[in-house]
């Protein structure tokens, strides 16, 4: 018999995307779009960056989440 190795799903799925190294640097974190839809549902996922003061950019198939609450400059 095989074990399932234990995937996270709603509010644990999302508590672990918050728990990495990005978050505790102001780096980067980039989660696809239907992953977070299937998961937590994009409105859960908004509420919880802003409520962490973080930047949410979103392209067509990617939201990039920049963990640091200060001024973002797009260059080009």
């Amino acid at each position: 018999m095989q074990l399932e190795r234990f995937k996270p799903k709603g509010r644990d799925w999302l508590s672990q995307i918050f728990h990495c190294r990005a978050v505790e640097t102001g780096g980067v974190i980039r989660r696809q779009v239907v992953d977070v839809d299937r998961e937590v549902g994009i409105s859960a996922f908004v509420t919880e960056v802003q409520r962490r003061g973080f930047r949410l950019i979103r392209t067509q198939h990617y939201f990039v989440i920049v963990c640091d609450p200060g001024p973002i400059e797009v260059i080009m």
